[in-house]
């Protein structure tokens, strides 16, 4: 398990460009929303639904982090975008 760990964190600190990071290797948040999501997809019902909130919950996690704590203000923008897209992600889901 330790060198998964060690790998994992390696894999953390890469960033592109190395001055002004735009792209990164996702935070767990992230990894575990978008999984979620894509769960979703492959279940029905009550699993469904169950797998979409977790998503939901995990990339608005995701969002929030980025936009509070985000490394540079593409980051910080990112995260905006990421919680409006949650937030109307949600907005269609619920009933009229």
């Amino acid at each position: 398990m330790q060198p998964l760990l060690s790998a994992y964190r390696r894999a953390r600190r890469l960033s592109w460009p190395a001055a002004y990071p735009i792209a990164q290797f996702p935070n767990p948040p992230l990894i575990i929303g978008l999984i979620a999501l894509g769960l979703r997809y492959l279940a029905s019902g009550a699993g469904a639904i169950a797998f979409g909130a977790v998503g939901y919950a995990f990339i608005g996690a995701w969002a929030y982090l980025e936009l509070t704590d985000g490394v540079n203000l593409f980051r910080r923008v990112l995260g905006a975008v990421g919680l409006v897209y949650v937030l109307v992600a949600i907005a269609r889901l619920l009933p009229a």
